[in-house]
Formats: C-alpha cells, structure tokens, sequence
C-alpha cells in the first residue's frame, strides 16, 4: 500500500467520523450518557444522605473493621451507579435510535475507573496491586474496545503438551489471575467472617472458636474447588486425587494430620479456649492466644509464643488454671523469730493481705476463700508461717500479688517491732578444761 492510499484511507476515515460525530445519533446518545450519569449521581447522592455509615467516619468499637470497609466503598457509589445506570442507557439507545456504541465505550470507561478505584482503596498487598494494575485494568481496556476475543482466542494458540494435558498461554494467565483474587477475595472473607462470629456474645468462647475455624476450612475448601473448576480439571478426577492423598498423609503426613484431627477434638469436647493459662508438661506456661487447626500459641509474660502442636493436648499432660474457675490460691512463706508475739503476727498479715485490691476478701466470699496465716512449722532458727489467699487470674504478668504482698508484710512487721530471724547456732562447751 503507497502513501497516496494511506492518506486516502486516514481521510476516508476522517469524514466517516465527522458524520458520525454531527449526526443525529451521536447528539442522542451524547444526550443520554449525560442524562445516565446524572442520574447516578442523584442515587450516589441518595445513598450517601440516608446511610451515615457511608458519609461519618467510623467510631471505634464493635466491627470497627467491618464499619471501617463499608465506609470506604463510599468512592465506589458513583461509578458502580453510573454502571448500571449506562448499561440500561444502551438497551435502550439500541431500541430507540439502534445505536448504542458511544455509550458502550463510556460504559467501559466507567469499568475501568471502578476497577481503578477499589484498587487504589482495597488491595494492600503489593503484588496483587501491581497485577491488577497490569493485567485486570488492561483486560478491562480491551474489552472496552471489543478486542479481548481476538486477543484470548491469539494467547490460546500459544500452548504447551506435558503427557496428555495440553496448557496454552491463555489458560496460564486466567489461572494466575482468578487464583489470585480467590485467594485475595478468600483472606479478606475469612478474616471478616471470622469476626462476625466471634463477635457473637450470646456464644461462649469455645463455641464461637469452633464455627470460626469450620468456617476458615469450608470456606478454603470452596476455593479449591473453585480454582480447580478455573483451571479446568474434572471434579471426578478427585476420587483418584482422594486416594492419592489418604496413601501420602498414611506415611509422609501423618504428625500433619494428627494435629489436625487433634485440633478438631479440642474445638469440639472445648477442653481449652482462648484465654485459658495452662501450664504444659514440661513446665513451659502461658496464655492461649490463637487456637489454629495444626497448632496452638501459648503467649508467655515475658513476650515470647510458644506453638505447641495440637496433639500434645490429647496425648500429654497438662494444667489449665483458668477454664472452669478464674479463682486461684496462692501462699507466702516466711520465718518470724521465736519470740514473736503469734496472735497480734496473724491478725496484722490476714488485715495486711485484705488490704490490696486484687486478693479476695471480706463477708461476700466465704471463710475458706479469705485470706489466712497459720503456723506451717518450727525451724531452726525460727517459726514457719504460711499465709494463704484467693486472687481472680494468675499472679504473675500485670498481676504481681505476691510480690506485693511481701513488701506489704515486711514493712508491717517493721512497723510493729516484729523480727525475721536469721542463721543461730548455740556452743556449748561440755569440758572446758
């Protein structure tokens, strides 16, 4: 093709466009894209005046998240309106003057700037911004234009043969990208599903604990099949996929699978729950933070988290301080000289020990939960005394009683003259020639 004919053609092309774009038709639709997104904008306006959770900013508090979320779709009112309000424009631009291209184009338009937009708003994870960036807002583009048919059915004569099963450039990239987004669309419905249940007070913990972890596996569960059903395998490939996988987790995952069954009882039978201070077999102590389905975080006080494995809950031993009764009893032990006087000693300790604000005490509990002294022994060098007392939790951490209680007591027996012995021995001389 010559120059001559290549201005030919541009000039052709360049008239058909100025007629198009003086015609009648061009005017109508031009109308009626501005009448769509004026209409939008009423119903965007609508929206944003009776639900004040889209115009206020969200206080702290329950669902804050979840509040904090529906807030931010405020910028995505406008666009999805004017979506919808441009796709029923077109039916009837169609039906009236058969021409619907102009709104078409603005309704793609429209596309890409709420693609743009929840992106920009939504998508913290880097990679998956950038893919969707690169890949989602172009694909949005040629759909726009109308080439995404040419251009899927072009990467699908790209393909690969590995043994029977034959992948093309096409069926790679929508694996990647709907992988993604399930995976994506996946964490964001589990993190947000998994609130709303455990926010759900007229469940106990461990009941909420349970339906938030069959959740978090059904849900995981759908997703797989989801993305198998993207990537084209026959479900009832799974059968030959099941046995497969019972033979792999008979031998190569059988701890995997142990604590994941274990994880399972534990939730079910509710023997430990979040919050419960258990004290494990080898002496290791601390919180329950998180029940997962392989393992559980125990929190220590001095901030480290421990993981240990669900199994060891059901095949070892251990102590829960905390699951059925928040009370816990706790003793002092000390030495008072042999001269001490023990009647005023034991009315001074049990008023000293009823004095702080975390040990129980006083007429509402009764006599056995209230704080006590008695004699625990005779020493050496001097009188063992054994204070006992009741506190709601445990002390240690942000509950430091008995550290309290000691200096409480020392500086009590000062006040009132009263000695801690120390080391005697006593020489006698039987020949003291």
């Amino acid at each position: 093709m010559s120059i001559r004919d290549l201005e030919s053609y541009a000039s052709q092309i360049g008239l058909s466009f100025f007629d198009w774009a003086t015609s009648p038709e061009f005017y109508s639709q031009c109308g009626m894209i501005i009448l769509a997104v004026t209409i939008a904008y009423m119903i965007t306006a609508l929206f944003k005046k009776y639900i004040p959770i889209l115009n206020n900013d969200p206080k702290p508090g329950a669902l804050y998240s979840i509040r904090k979320t529906i807030h931010q779709t405020d910028d995505l009112l406008f666009p999805l309106f004017s979506i919808l309000s441009l796709a029923i424009t077109v039916e009837l631009s169609a039906l009236v003057i058969q021409q619907s291209g102009l709104i078409r184009l603005t309704q793609g338009l429209a596309v890409i700037i709420l693609l743009y937009i929840f992106i920009a708003h939504f998508i913290k994870k880097q990679i998956i911004k950038k893919l969707l960036k690169w890949i989602g807002i172009p694909v949005a583009i040629l759909q726009v234009f109308g080439w995404l048919d040419d251009v899927t059915m072009f990467l699908d004569t790209i393909d690969m043969e590995i043994g029977n099963i034959n992948i093309s450039l096409y069926d790679l990239a929508r694996v990647i990208v709907f992988g993604s987004f399930l995976f994506w669309l996946g964490r964001i419905s589990n993190n947000v599903g998994q609130q709303l249940i455990r926010n759900q007070s007229d469940l106990d913990v461990g009941t909420r604990e349970v339906f938030a972890k069959l959740f978090e596996v059904a849900l995981f569960v759908v997703i797989f099949l989801l993305l198998l059903q993207v990537m084209g395998i026959n479900l009832t490939a799974l059968a030959v996929f099941g046995g497969a996988l019972g033979v792999g987790l008979g031998f190569g995952l059988q701890a995997i699978a142990s604590n994941f069954i274990s994880g399972i009882i534990i939730l079910l039978d509710r023997s430990i729950t979040v919050g419960d201070y258990i004290e494990l077999e080898d002496g290791r102590t601390g919180i329950i933070r998180e029940l997962k389905m392989r393992s559980t975080t125990l929190e220590t006080f001095d901030g480290k988290d421990i993981m240990v494995p669900n199994e060891r809950f059901i095949t070892t031993n251990f102590i829960n301080w905390t699951h059925k009764n928040k009370k816990q009893r706790y003793s002092i032990n000390f030495q008072v000289a042999y001269k001490t006087d023990l009647h005023k000693l034991f009315e001074i300790l049990r008023e000293v020990v009823a004095s702080h604000p975390k040990v129980l005490s006083g007429s509402d509990y009764p006599i056995e939960e209230r704080p006590d002294a008695e004699i625990a022994g005779f020493g050496d060098s001097g009188i063992d005394i054994l204070v006992e007392f009741w506190m709601e939790g445990i002390d240690d951490g942000k509950n430091r009683v008995g550290a309290d209680l000691l200096l409480m007591i020392w500086g009590a027996l000062k006040e009132n003259d009263m000695e801690f012995p120390f080391p005697q021995r006593e020489v006698k001389i039987l020949n003291p020639q």
